[in-house]
């Protein structure tokens, strides 16, 4: 199969809310390219092993990302430019110019792969499934995982500000509900934390061979997971399957909006008492998720940031 390639000059203090615009506007996933120097705390953490910027660092940046050539292209740049524009109201985000190309799945399915080596959040040590432990690695858990075409590498600030939010919430009676799951990484986290059960849900038909990779990778069993395809936010079919009034913690790592739109569809779904973490979400909009959660019928439990990035924890009465 063939993609379109799509190649987009931003501001590189603008890629982060660049590339939300673009999910938004139904892109899946995107490369990052930009020249920003690491840190001296990046540079120091062994357990992270990204290849170092090239050139000098001229405060752009590049966002490619790749559309089935069956999609509706021109339907879709149409929304991508509507969103920068409306960005560009109140933010510097520079050309925004976008170059078409074209390329192979293997061009851009596998080449990630030696960008995603094994890194650590805290005590839990994640390794892609193609690189192997060695006797110097040392971590409370060990997370094998394989995202595949599916999103969730642990990698992002999002997933890790959910990671922590579970380490503090699981107990073994734990029955949890993953919204828009990817490579199921947190509900792989939730059961090797010893949550009893998860479900997941998404968009993609791509995580469910993701999940069960995933799940056999971490010695988890099949049957601690289930998968249900769908949009709980508008399909009655979906939340029928994944039920009411059942989940002790539920988890979703998406986009603000989404999370906005998803709040009420989400409380009919959670026991009293039950735990929502949110994540996905830049600074900016914080406090849109967190009115919704709180329209929704939710109290605010934690609010915790890592750089931009914001995680939100509510409660059902």
């Amino acid at each position: 199969m063939k993609w379109k390639k799509f190649r987009l000059k931003t501001l590189a203090t603008a890629e982060d809310i660049v590339a939300e615009a673009l999910s938004e506007a139904g892109i899946e996933g995107v490369e990052i390219e930009d020249h920003v120097p690491l840190s001296e705390n990046e540079l120091k953490q062994m357990f992270v092993d990204i290849p170092l910027p090239a050139g000098q660092d001229d405060g752009t940046a590049y966002l490619d990302f790749y559309l089935d050539e069956d999609e509706d292209a021109g339907g879709i740049l149409a929304s991508v430019r509507e969103r920068l524009e409306n960005l560009r109201q109140y933010t510097q985000i520079g050309a925004c110019t976008i170059e078409e190309g074209e390329t192979e799945d293997a061009d851009w399915i596998n080449n990630w792969k030696k960008y995603f080596h094994k890194f650590k959040v805290d005590d839990i040590l994640i390794i892609p499934s193609w690189e192997k432990m060695e006797d110097c690695d040392s971590a409370g858990m060990v997370l094998h995982i394989d995202p595949g075409t599916a999103f969730g590498t642990g990698m992002h600030e999002t997933t890790q500000l959910c990671m922590r939010q579970l380490k503090k919430v699981v107990t073994p009676q734990t029955q949890l509900l993953d919204v828009g799951t990817g490579s199921g990484i947190l509900s792989i986290v939730a059961l090797k934390l010893g949550a009893c059960h998860a479900v997941g849900t998404d968009l993609d038909p791509c995580a469910v061979d993701a999940v069960k990779d995933n799940l056999s990778a971490n010695g988890v069993p099949e049957s601690s997971m289930d998968m249900v395809l769908g949009n709980l936010i508008d399909d009655p079919k979906t939340q029928a399957l994944v039920g009411y009034e059942k989940y002790d913690v539920v988890t979703a790592n998406i986009l603000a909006d989404v999370l906005v739109a998803l709040a009420p569809h989400i409380v009919p779904a959670m026991r009293h008492g039950g735990i929502l973490i949110m994540s996905g979400i830049l600074d900016e909009r914080e406090k849109d998720v967190e009115q919704a959660a709180r329209k929704a019928g939710l109290q605010i439990a934690e609010v915790t940031h890592q750089n931009e990035w914001v995680c939100v924890t509510a409660k059902k009465d």
